[in-house]
């Protein structure tokens, strides 16, 4: 539990986890040295200079309690005080309690210890003037107000260390930021090439950086290589297999023209057609990797064209409300190849397909949405497998498919950096699909 809290708090970023690792100590040292100094420069050594002051304070006071009159007590103050460096007024202002500002630390020492040592101590005044103590005794012959220098109780600028150890850490802590910076600037390039690879996309990667992070980055390389190799076998072998196929097949589809009609020879045909179906799905899936190249387009013109080319065909296509004159970074060719997917499944399994479009600031959102069975919730993620035929969920009397059309759409979400969701239509009752784009 305690873990978890902890774990929330923490910084998700790079670079705020990498501050954090270099503030904590320097903040942490930063305190510990702060308290100690405080406490032996403002306490030991304040109180160490006061003692010495109270000494002179003390003699002081039992001079002027045993003058005979007030005018000889006053001579013996002034005789006194001159050679000590303390100014005597007597009879003098009544001082009474503390005057100090807040953040006079070594000003509380002080007035502990004249008030510990001195009976006769009244007040002190470390206000009205930082470089300068009033302090007010109570003597035999009225109170005396004595004035002294402040360096005389306290050390000089006591704040000097602590104001150098803050512009130390500080600029420090700058510099190594800017080193962290450029450090985290090659692994941030490297994530960045990672995405866009993800997307489909070839984005220009150098190897920079450290030498964990040039090895990181070279083995990216090597790895995009050998997939994009592998992209490129599988689809000429794919190629090459379905130019193999269809020459046979266009054979065989003569020698049964030439053949006279019957219900055999037209069950054969069926099953060339749907063969020839089937190499053409195979190549379709086969190219999802090798798409066009992203280009800034109108998302509602893609939608438009997809409906208007099911329309042709003769299906029952209507469209929703559509977000015009925005712009967004998709491949046309595959989008529509995924949306035509999506139509060709809900008319097949519906008797009609609504089509509509949201656009986020980071998103756009294609849902196609048909009056059919639907897909039990329990079998949409295999519905996105290649090669599943649902025979349970849908309807195959609607037609003929080999599994590929979800499975065509879902892939090519991914390649833009989305997904394809399966779900029910609030409106129609059947399939809900929506295909979500980064933008």
């Amino acid at each position: 539990m305690s873990e978890s809290w902890i774990k929330r708090m923490l910084p998700r970023g790079l670079y705020g986890r990498a501050a954090l690792i270099l503030l904590v100590p320097v903040v942490t040292t930063q305190l510990v040295v702060s308290v100690v100094f405080i406490q032996r420069h403002f306490e030991d050594v304040t109180g160490q200079m006061t003692n010495a002051l109270v000494l002179e304070l003390a003699y002081l006071g039992r001079l002027v309690d045993g003058a005979p009159n007030i005018a000889r007590a006053e001579a013996r103050a002034l005789a006194v005080g001159r050679p000590l460096d303390l100014d005597v007024a007597l009879p003098g202002k009544p001082i009474v309690g503390e005057r100090r500002r807040f953040y006079d630390l070594s000003g509380k020492t002080v007035t502990a210890t004249l008030r510990e040592g001195l009976p006769g101590f009244r007040g002190i005044d470390l206000a009205t003037d930082t470089s300068m103590v009033w302090v007010g005794l109570q003597t035999r012959y009225g109170p005396m107000e004595v004035a002294f220098k402040r360096r005389r109780v306290s050390a000089s600028n006591p704040h000097q260390l602590l104001v150098l150890m803050v512009f130390t850490s500080v600029l420090m802590t700058v510099i190594a930021y800017l080193f962290l910076r450029n450090q985290l600037r090659p692994i941030k390039r490297l994530a960045r090439a990672a995405e866009a690879f993800g997307k489909g996309r070839s984005y220009p990667y150098k190897l920079a950086g450290a030498t964990e992070v040039r090895a990181a980055g070279r083995a990216f390389l090597d790895m995009r290589q050998r997939i994009e190799r592998q992209i490129e076998q599988r689809t000429m072998m794919l190629s090459g297999v379905s130019h193999d196929l269809r020459t046979p097949l266009t054979r065989l589809r003569l020698e049964l023209s030439m053949i006279e009609e019957s219900p055999e020879t037209r069950a054969m045909l069926r099953d060339l057609d749907e063969m020839e179906q089937m190499i053409d799905t195979f190549l379709d899936f086969a190219r999802a990797e090798a798409l066009d190249d992203p280009v800034a387009c109108d998302p509602a013109e893609l939608l438009e064209r997809v409906a208007a080319r099911a329309r042709d065909g003769g299906g029952d296509v209507r469209l929703g409300p559509l977000v015009r004159d925005q712009r967004a970074m998709l491949r046309p060719l595959a989008v529509e190849r995924a949306l035509q997917n999506l139509v060709s499944n809900a008319l097949r399994y519906g008797q009609m397909a609504e089509l509509g479009m949201e656009i986020g600031p980071a998103s756009v959102i294609y849902t196609v949405e048909d009056d059919g069975p639907g897909i039990p919730e329990d079998k949409r993620e295999t519905a996105l497998q290649p090669f599943q035929r649902l025979d349970a969920a849908r309807n195959q009397d609607k037609g003929t498919g080999v599994g590929l059309g979800l499975a065509i759409a879902s892939d090519i979400a991914h390649k833009h950096g989305g997904e394809l969701r399966l779900g029910v239509s609030e409106a129609h009752g059947g399939l809900r699909a929506e295909l979500v784009l980064a933008r």
